[in-house]
């Protein structure tokens, strides 16, 4: 039926259907005469065991998503996993979505494929309006394919920062909608950033018949990013949205999905990529979802927002105890940030020392953001990089609950960073007493003299 089962199967039944599918390939059959300079050969027994045999990747030269006459096996994998994939977006709550697939390159990349593609329909477009996010693989994505992005800066809401449709608006009509390739909008980052006002870019995008591209990198494992999406969709415009297969399915890096409501266009996506692929991405996330099963994966997604909510409470409880707060950041359900004012006020290289000691401790993912940082990314010059805005009011850090934590995680984390903090408060009391004995020392010095 091309959907997720309803129930995951256990690994066996998995190798089997594997198993089946690599006999369908050429060079798996028994008495093969190949001539050709592509063959499916593999030296190494230990490489085919890996990929399960299935060696010639998938796609032709012209076409990711053409199927390959000597390798039927690779071909069906292809069209099943797109098909299921399909399904679990849906699942997921876009579920007006016509078409997708899934392409052996990361979020950066497959962002940049879309932008090619654009190309095509917009020779005079030489400008992206990209609402900005700090985040490198991203900008990267524009440069790599030629456009020259037009940064919107956020505007502060709260503690929010939030897309400046205002400041989009303006920058149409100034550049001419004909000079403009696309919209660039985000809906997964960091807090303080909050996902961007879809709907409403949408809608400008539709009125001024200006493309609408996504970047929704790990926004599947969330409801309100998908809800976003599906919204976009039906009140205005988005052309594709693209997300990361290791960040909402846990498999190895190197594959994304690009996804859209018109079906032609994802087909002139897929068409754009040169050659034929991996299928490595393909076949880690169709045996993830097959292992999963739509019930595992929807029990994964509640158990990721049950995460959340107890990260936000625990975190909030430890910022109060170090006179700090938890950023008020509503509109982002993935990521959090706690201020580190205290910090950045007793000594500059603290709040970067405190990254360096939970790194050291094991403590992965946590972002610490220090104030007025400066970096050069591609010749355009970022203010305050990696805090979103150019004057943040506090430096902070980042924490998410992202699919796969576990409460343990979140406790281990907590309790690492509580002792960090610990021991910066006490090394600032210590300071702070020998300024004191110093000052007085100095003070009975002056009365003698």
């Amino acid at each position: 039926k091309g959907k997720c089962p309803e129930d995951g199967w256990d690994e066996s039944t998995i190798e089997l259907f594997l198993h089946e599918l690599a006999i369908m390939d050429s060079n798996n059959f028994l008495g093969n005469c190949g001539v050709g300079e592509r063959e499916g050969r593999v030296l190494s027994g230990l490489v085919a065991r890996r990929h399960y045999r299935l060696i010639h990747g998938i796609g032709r030269s012209g076409d990711i998503s053409a199927v390959q006459p000597k390798a039927a096996g690779s071909s069906l994998l292809n069209k099943l996993t797109n098909s299921v994939v399909l399904d679990v977006i849906k699942l997921a709550g876009v579920q007006t979505v016509a078409s997708c697939f899934v392409v052996p390159m990361a979020t950066g990349m497959s962002l940049t494929l879309c932008f090619l593609t654009l190309r095509h329909k917009r020779p005079k477009a030489k400008y992206i309006i990209w609402p900005r996010i700090d985040q490198k693989s991203c900008f990267k994505s524009m440069i790599t394919a030629g456009f020259e992005p037009v940064v919107i800066e956020n505007v502060l809401e709260g503690d929010e920062l939030r897309t400046d449709l205002e400041a989009v608006e303006a920058k149409i009509k100034a550049l001419g909608a004909e000079n403009i390739l696309c919209v660039h909008s985000t809906t997964s980052c960091f807090a303080p950033r909050v996902p961007d006002r879809l709907e409403e870019l949408a809608v400008i995008c539709a009125n001024y018949d200006i493309p609408h591209i996504v970047n929704n990198a790990y926004g599947v494992q969330s409801s309100k990013c998908m809800h976003l999406i599906q919204q976009g969709a039906r009140v205005g415009r988005i052309d594709a949205f693209v997300q990361s297969l290791d960040k909402n399915f846990m498999v190895p890096v190197g594959g994304a999905i690009i996804a859209g409501f018109n079906e032609s266009f994802i087909q002139e996506i897929s068409k754009m990529y040169p050659g034929r692929a991996s299928a490595s991405p393909s076949l880690d996330v169709l045996i993830t979802l097959l292992s999963l099963g739509t019930s595992g994966y929807k029990k994964l997604l509640k158990e990721r927002k049950e995460m959340f909510s107890y990260l936000s409470c625990e975190l909030k409880k430890l910022a109060d105890n170090h006179n700090e707060r938890l950023l008020d950041t509503p509109h982002n359900p993935i990521s959090l940030a706690m201020s580190l004012k205290n910090l950045d006020e007793t000594n500059d290289a603290a709040v970067t020392q405190l990254g360096s000691m939970l790194f050291t401790r094991q403590v992965s993912g946590a972002r610490v953001v220090p104030c007025g940082s400066v970096q050069t990314v591609n010749n355009y010059t970022f203010k305050g990089f990696m805090s979103h805005a150019n004057d943040y009011p506090c430096a902070y850090l980042n924490a998410a609950s992202a699919i796969g934590i576990k409460k343990q995680d979140v406790d281990v984390f907590l309790k690492r960073l509580d002792k960090c903090l610990k021991t910066f408060r006490k090394e600032a009391k210590q300071e702070k007493s020998i300024n004191e004995i110093n000052d007085s020392n100095e003070a009975t010095e002056h009365l003698e003299d």
